[in-house]
């Protein structure tokens, strides 16, 4: 995918949540390089937004496509590839708690289909390098600090070269000091590789800092910002 063809797309899109219509008619289209912001109070949809994007929740009115694949209808079966495109990022972290991180990160690259050791070693260097982790391979997960938990996260989601990287809420359990060497380094994956990164958050502080695509979630709908000055948040600190 390059140029300007999206990534990501969405025509009149109904977002639900459970039973519950959440975001009524989403018009959005993502392109490589775009770095965008996914703002508003809590309970407004958009981790509902990001659960549709990686078709965890269904898309049953209008129209959306993910990495070439039609979230209308898309088959189970096919649910593992759409996501392989995507590198996903938790709050939480949600690594393994019983294994090391190079073990974590095996783990991904086996169940995603890759079968040599070698090529998965390679890989496994790579990523930990890309993260300035790569002195942490044989820590557990208990021994890391919750900002070196979260640049494992983002390293395990850099494994199979994704389009886009999505990522909810991936600074909301890190201090502030932490929580900004996350956002260089996100920031510095979007820019030097051209990856797209779609992140939740309600912290004002960081897209005011980190300059980006700005959508607010607000009354039932989702729309693009020129400027945040007026947009009306619970603040994080």
């Amino acid at each position: 995918m390059e140029g300007n063809t999206p990534i990501i797309s969405f025509k009149d899109a109904d977002i639900v949540n459970g039973e519950a219509t959440v975001i009524y008619g989403l018009n959005l289209d993502i392109c490589p390089g775009n770095f965008v912001y996914i703002v508003g109070k809590v309970g407004t949809g958009k981790t509902s937004i990001i659960r549709t994007m990686i078709a965890e929740n269904p898309l049953t009115k209008g129209h959306g496509t993910v990495c070439g694949y039609d979230l209308v209808g898309i088959k189970d079966k096919e649910i593992p590839f759409l996501r392989r495109k995507m590198g996903v990022v938790f709050q939480d972290f949600q690594l393994l708690m019983d294994r090391t991180v190079e073990d974590n990160l095996r783990f991904v690259l086996k169940a995603t289909g890759w079968k040599s050791e070698e090529d998965m070693d390679k890989r496994i260097k790579y990523v930990l390098d890309a993260v300035g982790m790569d002195r942490k391979a044989h820590k557990m997960p208990h021994q890391l600090s919750g900002g070196e938990q979260q640049r494992i996260a983002i390293a395990r989601s850099l494994l199979n070269d994704p389009a886009v990287i999505i990522a909810d809420e991936p600074t909301g359990n890190l201090d502030n000091e932490t929580a900004d060497g996350i956002m260089k380094l996100l920031t510095g994956i979007n820019k030097e590789k051209g990856t797209a990164v779609v992140m939740v958050t309600h912290n004002r502080q960081i897209f005011e800092k980190y300059p980006g695509r700005v959508l607010v979630c607000k009354d039932e709908t989702c729309t693009e910002q020129t400027g945040t000055d007026n947009i009306d948040l619970e603040l994080t600190i």
